[in-house]
């Protein structure tokens, strides 16, 4: 946990990614071209809007369907996806547009995905506006600077000390709070493990998680994501580090942490972590973490 929080858990595998996406935005062409993968989660509305106006009617799910509900607007649709929608599994939607332009429809696949599902797909039909395009570069650059500062953030890191020269370089400043939360915490009782331990951490600028889980089912468990979401309905993804697969019948370690400061989060929060395709999932609700004591300004 130690390792994670010092940003030196160089050991730890990326986590792969899914089949389909939760990307926030979607090109259309007049070609044909296979249609996109949207991760959906169940009992998680996807809101599909479009540049362009929906006749009556103009939504289809393919034939025999129960898994998803569709509400149609003017300009969007709304697919609910329900309880019983299954990780991988996947389903077709259909849209028709009303002014016949090209392309005249649209085709997308609903994924089910424990976690990572789209709630906002904006769709483009038509091309965009000069000031539309300058807009995405400007943004698109900001993510890009961003991203350099994150790498040179990292680079930094791994010049730090690892193991517990690393938790003592990170306390150089400010001690690193922890409090046990395994009895708060409330547990679904669709979890895949059973919880043995839980306990969050804080300094600035960091928050983890340490939990402790028995598996028993006949297969390894192996987390490869996990999400944590406030009350205020703010998501962030996490890293994850599990040194190995948790075995059938044994109890294993995995930690949950993100570069955040702890105060911009509203928990009590809901965690969430998920297999591969998001099978087998984890759900924690009632999260908290300790408050950071910094230390007091020289007078």
């Amino acid at each position: 946990m130690l390792t994670l929080l010092a940003g030196t858990a160089e050991t730890a595998e990326p986590p792969r990614l899914p089949e389909c996406s939760a990307a926030s935005r979607v090109d259309l062409t007049t070609e044909p071209n296979e249609a996109p993968l949207v991760c959906a989660t169940p009992e998680e509305p996807v809101t599909f809007v479009f540049d362009s106006p929906l006749p009556p009617g103009a939504v289809a799910v393919e034939s025999g369907n129960r898994s998803v509900s569709v509400a149609q607007g003017d300009d969007f649709v709304t697919v609910y996806p329900k309880r019983g929608f299954l990780p991988t599994e996947r389903v077709k939607l259909m849209v028709r547009f009303a002014d016949g332009a090209a392309p005249e429809s649209a085709r997308f696949w609903l994924v089910g995905h424990a976690a990572r599902g789209a709630r906002r797909v904006e769709v483009f039909r038509h091309p965009r506006s000069a000031d539309a395009l300058e807009k995405e570069a400007a943004e698109a650059q900001a993510g890009a600077n961003q991203c350099q500062e994150e790498k040179a953030r990292l680079l930094t890191e791994r010049k730090e000390p690892g193991g517990l020269m690393g938790a003592a370089w990170l306390e150089r400043t400010v001690p690193m709070q922890s409090k046990d939360i395994w009895r708060q915490a409330k547990y679904n009782p669709d979890n895949a493990l059973p919880t043995q331990a839980a306990r969050s951490y804080s300094h600035p600028g960091s928050i983890a998680v340490k939990l402790r889980f028995l598996n028993p089912g006949t297969e390894p468990w192996t987390a490869e994501g996990a999400v944590l979401k406030d009350s205020a309905g703010a998501s962030v993804e996490l890293s994850v580090w599990q040194e190995t697969a948790i075995s059938s019948d044994t109890i294993g370690a995995i930690v949950v942490g993100a570069q955040r400061e702890p105060g911009q989060l509203s928990c009590p929060c809901t965690l969430k972590l998920w297999e591969a395709q998001g099978t087998r999932t984890v759900t924690i609700g009632n999260v908290t973490f300790p408050a950071v004591k910094r230390n007091p300004e020289p007078k």
